[in-house]
């Protein structure tokens, strides 16, 4: 996984990505996503399939492809950036919060009897900077929570345990294309 940054967009809170994937025997293509990189807590945000991900098959003019690629998904960029300002402007309340953080619960442990954790952990702060209500931030706290694992719970089994990392790349892509389905959904509801 590479992530490239339009140049003069290095520095600020959180800024358009690209990120580009490749596989690793050849056999696939490689993607082009739009994300966002938010630097307060390193989290690397991949959007929905609905903001032009871009497949180059590995065959043919690569290089060619693989550039105009990147420039189709830069014209994402400005339609990315209003969804994430859209999402700041939305408050979240208490229950609305613990809603988002059952269905990303429900992503990641598809039945409800086995998740670990409970939605109010899933949403909690790790830091100051995060605890404000808005739909984004919730989705950053719920994200890095889910990403970075860690949080104490309980088994099916009822035993002590603490929910792992995701650490493949494939996974991390999958939460964060399902955790923006399920944000942009709370901003159409919520709009």
């Amino acid at each position: 996984m590479l992530r490239l940054r339009r140049e003069g967009h290095i520095n600020g809170q959180e800024v358009p990505e690209i990120i580009l994937l490749n596989s690793h025997d050849g056999s696939s293509s490689y993607q082009m996503i739009p994300g966002i990189f938010r630097f307060v807590c390193t989290n690397g945000l991949v959007c929905g399939n609905n903001f032009g991900e871009i497949r180059v098959p590995h065959k043919g003019d690569i290089v060619g492809q693989v550039i105009e690629g990147a420039y189709e998904v830069l014209g994402v960029f400005d339609k990315v950036t209003d969804n994430m300002e859209a999402m700041k402007e939305i408050h979240l309340n208490s229950d609305e919060q613990h809603l988002f953080g059952r269905a990303a619960l429900m992503v990641r442990y598809e039945d409800e009897n086995k998740t670990p954790v409970t939605p109010e952990q899933i949403i909690t702060p790790r830091r100051r900077e995060d605890k404000q209500n808005d739909l984004w931030t919730t989705w950053q706290r719920v994200q890095e929570n889910m990403i970075n694992g860690g949080l104490s719970g309980r088994s099916a089994s009822g035993k002590n345990t603490r929910t792992r990392a995701i650490t493949g790349i494939d996974g991390d892509i999958r939460i964060n294309k399902a955790l923006w389905v399920i944000a942009e959904q709370f901003r159409k509801w919520k709009s």
